[in-house]
């Protein structure tokens, strides 16, 4: 088992002792989530169970989906709800790795621009890509992917 399940497995475990109610099933959706994209690699290339990686790339589309959800509660005055997401938010953020600054993410994209020779905008999928496997739940994408269009447009 990774380290990264591990942790997860080691949180769910706590949030039980400590009856919190918002951790457990939050993990618990985590841990959902994880088995089945691990059945669904299983099944599509024979892996055992999907990378860190991939992990943590689940682990930010979850907060996405909460982010936008909390906004559509707010829009609503559904404050309530809004702040369950946040909560689930602030839970899923604790699995990821420290997020790098905006400097650090210029820096980063400034060196895979190099790295990967992308000349023009047309070059930005490869710079993504090589982002994506380096930086895996570092950085944001949306804010990374508008860093890479400025620097290459």
């Amino acid at each position: 088992m990774s380290d990264l399940r591990h942790t997860i497995n080691s949180a769910m475990k706590t949030a039980m002792k400590e009856k919190d109610a918002v951790s457990l099933s939050t993990i618990r959706l985590i841990s959902a989530a994880i088995k089945e994209r691990d059945i669904n690699a299983r099944s599509a290339s024979g892996q055992d169970g999907i990378a860190d990686e991939e992990v943590l790339s689940l682990l930010q589309s979850m907060i996405k989906q909460r982010q936008e959800s909390s906004r559509i509660y707010r829009d609503g005055e559904r404050m309530d709800l809004a702040e369950r997401e946040e909560a689930e938010i602030d839970v899923i953020q604790g699995f990821l790795p420290a997020q790098l600054s905006d400097s650090e993410v210029d820096d980063a994209v400034a060196g895979l621009i190099a790295e990967v020779g992308a000349e023009s905008i047309k070059d930005m999928g490869k710079v993504m890509a090589a982002l994506k496997t380096q930086y895996a739940g570092k950085l944001d994408m949306a804010r990374a992917s508008a860093v890479v269009k400025e620097k290459l447009g």
